[in-house]
């Protein structure tokens, strides 16, 4: 190894020590002939995998020796972070392609979102001087994912040689794209299968809601025998968890007693997994119980139950006796706390876990604001930053966006922003997060345009955020036109669309189209109201003297009014003089409210605005 002079050490005084580091390396690799290729391309694969990209292209672009592997490292680490455009790049630069050189580049290309990608995938397909068997299978995935299965076809079909992978990706591909039927024609023509193949289709069967076909499917092959009994476990397993996925506990129940081969693992976990999601906790528990050889999802299955449940007593217990709590137990003990609000508790866990990874800074972030300790989040996630320990995801600056949403502090939401457009690939949790935050610093416009420029399909959270933000800003008739729109897109209207449409309707004055879209919630959509619903009515009908209508709403209402219902008729009873209804309303506020005085001032005055006196000054005074 050849060292550095006294002057080169001086002149590098300044260069931070990871920097003196790469640079060592770099001398080291350039100085030898041979170049240990080997050691290289572990240092930048290593850089790569603790998300360390900028210094592995530093070492790339440093060391003057390179072979195909630390080209090809290189664009896999590009890859990684979909940043598809610096891959290319790198793979038109390089003086020497090898076969994975291509399946590299063209399964980028496939992992992205969109059917342009594909297609630049099969401009490179179709230039490649050799294919192999992931080349070709890489494509016909690539063609399934984008729903155009005759290309999928096309390819499979033209494959010189198909492997088991190929057909898996075919049946597989018909699966995505619901053609069942095809599915299980090429999985019965297939020459040989694997551990995957029954599995899959059994999943796939299972992911189009045809439950019996996957069973009969899974006993069909089952009793022909062909293949060993593990495989068949798998597909068992595989379809006990579809049952507890629609909520059939007692056909997952059956099938587990009838497996005809012996239990593993998955197959117990799958089970308790089922009775945890149908809150059954104490069938998980008997199962539990009879486990011989628990793993560590099985505690952390049985654990989350008792979470689930909001029983973090016993939560604690198992956890106590749980032989190597493992990260995702640690996270679960954090975010069980902090659902029960008890965030001393939460803090302590998350403090004392021997090794944090990002779940867990991201649940004990999202505990804070939930619990709408706003500038804790935000703390903890500049905690993160500095300590570099992870880079924050979606999740992290979806939370963080709806702590400076809390806060209002536009500021910390533009800057979240920029992260947001430095750091991932936005998803609709994000964009909903950037909409609420925006609407709540008052930059209406900017959440607009944030909602006008999603790529994504919006959600009925997408659209109540913009609609209920422009009734938030008194922009009635702006929320009530996007209503219109949401409705012509067939996405269905929530309870909470309507609180924000019978809100604008109530602040513009529209009476006649709040009460039309009441009918229409109730009628149309289904949606039962509640109490937020006919307060908003209440107040549609008050503002416009309709207040013996108003009251036969309240007498009506299945729920208990509360202090904003009867505010509402008081103070329309006081502007047209109606002291009868006025009495009523100004007693219940005094029941729900009785070391308030508004209700007395608000009755005295409507009683002095009648010109009967007495009775105003006996109103300040009640008994």
């Amino acid at each position: 190894m050849v060292l550095l002079g006294w002057r080169s050490i001086t002149r590098l005084h300044e260069i931070t020590h990871h920097q003196l580091q790469l640079h060592l390396w770099c001398r080291y690799f350039s100085s030898n002939v041979s170049s240990d290729f080997y050691t290289l391309n572990k240092k930048i694969t290593h850089f790569i995998q603790i998300n360390k990209l900028d210094e592995a292209r530093s070492l790339f672009d440093q060391t003057g020796h390179k072979n195909i592997v630390t080209w090809n490292s290189m664009i896999s680490g590009y890859i990684k972070r979909r940043e598809m455009a610096t891959a290319r790049q790198l793979f038109n630069q390089m003086p020497h392609r090898d076969v994975v050189s291509w399946n590299l580049i063209i399964s980028g290309y496939i992992s992205c979102r969109g059917g342009k990608f594909v297609d630049y995938a099969r401009t490179l397909f179709d230039e490649m001087p050799q294919r192999d068997h992931i080349s070709w299978n890489t494509m016909i995935s690539g063609y399934a994912k984008n729903g155009r299965m005759d290309e999928a076809l096309l390819i499979f079909n033209t494959m010189p040689q198909k492997n088991v992978v190929s057909w898996n990706a075919i049946v597989t591909g018909y699966l995505q794209n619901a053609q069942v039927s095809r599915a299980i024609e090429f999985f019965q023509r297939m020459p040989q299968r694997d551990s995957a193949s029954l599995s899959a289709l059994v999943s796939g069967l299972v992911q189009n809601g045809d439950l019996d076909e996957a069973s009969r499917m899974l006993f069909k092959c089952a009793s022909t025998g062909n293949g060993n009994g593990e495989h068949f476990v798998q597909a068992y397993n595989t379809l006990i968890a579809g049952y507890g996925q629609k909520g059939k506990v007692e056909e997952a129940r059956q099938l587990f007693d009838q497996i005809p081969f012996k239990r593993n693992a998955v197959s117990w976990n799958s089970m308790i997994m089922c009775y945890v999601k149908a809150e059954d906790i104490f069938s998980a528990r008997d199962l539990f119980n009879q486990m011989v050889h628990r793993d560590d999802i099985s505690w952390n299955t049985i654990i989350s139950g008792y979470v689930n449940m909001s029983d973090m007593e016993e939560a604690l217990n198992l956890f106590r006796k749980m032989p190597n709590p493992d990260a995702v137990t640690w996270n679960l003990m954090v975010s069980g706390y902090a659902q029960m609000r008890n965030l001393d508790h939460a803090l302590t866990f998350f403090e004392r876990m021997p090794k944090k990874n990002l779940v867990s800074w991201n649940t004990m972030i999202a505990g804070y604001e939930k619990n709408k300790d706003y500038k804790a989040a935000v703390k903890l996630f500049f905690t993160l930053l500095h300590s570099q320990i992870a880079k924050p995801d979606r999740h992290t600056l979806s939370s963080i966006l709806s702590a400076s949403a809390g806060l209002v502090d536009l500021h910390l939401g533009m800057q979240i922003h920029q992260m947001v457009i430095k750091t991932v690939i936005p998803d609709l949790p994000i964009y909903n997060s950037l909409i609420t935050m925006y609407s709540r610093c008052g930059e209406i416009t900017m959440a607009r345009t944030v909602f006008d420029d999603m790529e994504l399909r919006k959600d009925v959270i997408t659209w109540n955020a913009m609609i209920g933000g422009y009734g938030s800003h008194g922009l009635a008739s702006e929320a009530l036109e996007l209503f219109n729109i949401m409705k012509k897109t067939n996405v269905k209207p929530s309870y909470i669309t309507f609180i924000s449409v019978l809100s604008a309707c109530a602040h513009a004055g529209l009476i006649d189209e709040g009460q039309q879209n009441f009918r229409s919630m109730v009628n149309e959509y289904g949606i039962e109201p509640r109490l937020e619903h006919f307060s908003s009515v209440v107040d549609i009908l008050c503002r416009h003297g309709q207040i013996d209508e108003a009251m036969d709403i309240i007498n009506s209402m299945p729920c208990v009014p509360d202090k904003a219902v009867w505010g509402a008729l008081l103070s329309a009873c006081r502007v047209h003089n109606n002291v009868k209804l006025a009495r009523v309303a100004a007693e219940e506020l005094m029941r729900l409210e009785p070391e308030s005085s508004s209700p007395f001032v608000l009755l005295s005055n409507t009683y002095a605005d009648g010109g009967r006196w007495d009775e105003a000054t006996q109103a300040l005074s009640p008994k």
